[in-house]
């Protein structure tokens, strides 16, 4: 007798199921934004349990991504798509001229990194800035994105992250008052602990939103930068 209430509870539980998701899909019940994956990605809202994978569609979507895009304060021109015959083909680009921070050129950038930057902008790196310093970050100093070439610009191997736009190297960043925070000279700042821990909660707080996140704690060649990317690997280091 119980096997078969258990049966029939089970059987009720996924009727419930099924008719909740006919009726989500079919726009019969509202679902708030916050818990409808397929809720566009609002760059603005606090992020969530969801964002993420609201981002990698972003990625997928140039279109959507350009009009999420629009909405926030990141300035921004849609570029055409390029092929490339050295396997440097740009798709989905935008080129980035500054934010609420000024950065210390303009840069290429596929939409979806531009959208991640955006999150991380407003998330991770000025909530650091504020904690450590009482201020904001003004001024991001950039060691470029686009570069058609592989990984380490080996003579071989897999095309970087750079060759498609897809990745930042973040070199320094200047605050409100002039005061400037270093990857290279401040990493290990035992002078002004603030800069150093200022550094490895940016560092933290940029693996919330970008796919790959490299620093000098990684290797000898990030020893002077952030390394930032949407690639298809998943690290923080």
């Amino acid at each position: 007798m119980m096997a078969r209430l258990l049966r029939w509870l089970a059987l009720l539980v996924l009727l419930a199921l099924a008719g909740a998701a006919a009726g989500v899909w079919g726009g019969l019940i509202a679902v708030p934004p916050c818990y409808d994956p397929w809720a566009p990605l609002d760059l603005r809202a606090e992020p969530d349990w969801l964002t993420g994978f609201k981002l990698s569609r972003l990625e997928r979507d140039p279109e959507q991504c350009r009009a999420a895009l629009g909405d926030t304060d990141l300035r921004f021109t849609p570029m055409p798509d390029r092929p490339s015959d050295e396997n440097c083909t740009l798709r989905g680009v935008v080129r980035v001229s500054h934010s609420d921070v000024a950065f210390s050129s303009g840069f290429l950038a596929t939409c979806g990194l531009a959208a991640a930057w955006t999150l991380f902008e407003a998330h991770a790196l000025q909530p650091a800035a504020r904690k450590h310093f009482g201020q904001t970050v003004a001024r991001v100093e950039h060691l470029g994105t686009y570069a058609c070439r592989n990984v380490y610009g080996r003579a071989s191997g897999r095309r970087s992250e750079h060759a498609s736009a897809n990745a930042i190297d973040l070199g320094g960043f200047v605050l409100a008052d002039g005061t400037r925070v270093g990857v290279l000279n401040d990493w290990k700042n035992t002078g002004d602990g603030r800069k150093a821990a200022f550094l490895r909660d940016v560092r933290d707080g940029a693996c919330r939103f970008f796919d790959v996140v490299l620093g000098p704690d990684y290797n000898e060649a990030h020893r002077n930068h952030f390394h930032l990317d949407m690639g298809a690997f998943s690290t923080c280091r």
